[in-house]
C-alpha cells in the first residue's frame, strides 16, 4: 500500500481519509416558525439502536439548521435518491434561499421538510440526546416515522464526486463472474 499519510493527520487528513469512504447522501431539514425551514446535506449518520428506533446526525455545531433542529426539537432526515445531485449540492452551498429552489413540503405530523421530489426514504425524527464533539453536534435522535418510496435509488457519494446506486449494482457479483 502506497503511503501519502503523515504522521499527523490533521484536519486535511481527515477529510482525505473520509473522501475515500463512500457513503449515501441526505439532506437533514427542520422547521422552527420563527426562522421557516433550514437544511443541510449531510453523509455524516448512521442507525444507533432498532429499539428504540435511534440514529445520530453530526452537524456543525455552528449551523443554523441544527439551532434550529434543537429549537423545534425535530428534524426530518431526507435520503437523497440518485437523481438528486443538484439538490444535494444546493443544501451544501449555503445558500440562504436553497429552499425557494426546491419542491418541499411540510405534511401533517411531519417533524421537518419533506424534500419529496429528491427523497427515496424520509424519517421524521425527535432529538433525544446531543453529544458535542470538536467543531460538530452529534445529534441522536428517534425515529418516529419513515416514508419509503420504491421507484427510487440511493445517490452516493465518494472522492468528491457522486454516483448511482443503479450504476454500481449493475456490475454482477464477484462469484456471478467467476
Amino acid at each position: 500500500m502506497r503511503s501519502t499519510a503523515s504522521p499527523r493527520a490533521g484536519e486535511s487528513g481527515m477529510r482525505d481519509f473520509m473522501n475515500v469512504f463512500p457513503s449515501g447522501v441526505s439532506v437533514v431539514a427542520a422547521y422552527c416558525p420563527d426562522t421557516g425551514p433550514r437544511g443541510l446535506t449531510c453523509s455524516s449518520l448512521t442507525s444507533v439502536t432498532l429499539s428504540p428506533p435511534t440514529i445520530v446526525v453530526c452537524i456543525r455545531t455552528a449551523s443554523r439548521t441544527l439551532r434550529a433542529a434543537l429549537v423545534s426539537g425535530r428534524f426530518a432526515l431526507n435520503l437523497l435518491h440518485e437523481r438528486a445531485s443538484r439538490a444535494s449540492a444546493l443544501f451544501a452551498s449555503g445558500a440562504a434561499d436553497r429552499f425557494d429552489k426546491i419542491e418541499w413540503q411540510l405534511p401533517a405530523g411531519a417533524c421537518g421538510p419533506h424534500l419529496t421530489a429528491d427523497s427515496h426514504a424520509i424519517a421524521d425524527c425527535a432529538v433525544t440526546d446531543t453529544v458535542r464533539v470538536g467543531d460538530h453536534t452529534a445529534v441522536f435522535a428517534e425515529v418516529r416515522r419513515i416514508s419509503l418510496r420504491n421507484d427510487a435509488e440511493p445517490l452516493l457519494y465518494g472522492r468528491r464526486r457522486y454516483a448511482r446506486w443503479s450504476d454500481a449494482t449493475s456490475v454482477p457479483p464477484p462469484h456471478a463472474a467467476r
